[in-house]
């Protein structure tokens, strides 16, 4: 079911692209580097939430608001 949803998400996406004008290879290749930077970006807010929370920063914001 979930592979089915994924493929049937990416062919419309796709298609999508395909009516801007912009090739199939194209649009992976763009989907891949967003992937990325999300996965980067996420991983990066979760360890500079982790890093507030063990130095004790997240008590004295939440004192302050």
């Amino acid at each position: 079911n979930c592979c089915k949803l994924v493929a049937v998400i990416c062919r419309h996406f796709l298609t999508m692209w395909e009516e801007l004008g912009i090739s199939s290879g194209t649009a992976i290749i763009i989907l891949i580097a967003l992937y990325f930077i999300i996965k980067w970006a996420v991983r990066n807010g979760i360890k500079e939430a982790c890093s507030e929370m063990n130095d004790g920063r997240l008590m004295e914001t939440l004192k302050e608001d």
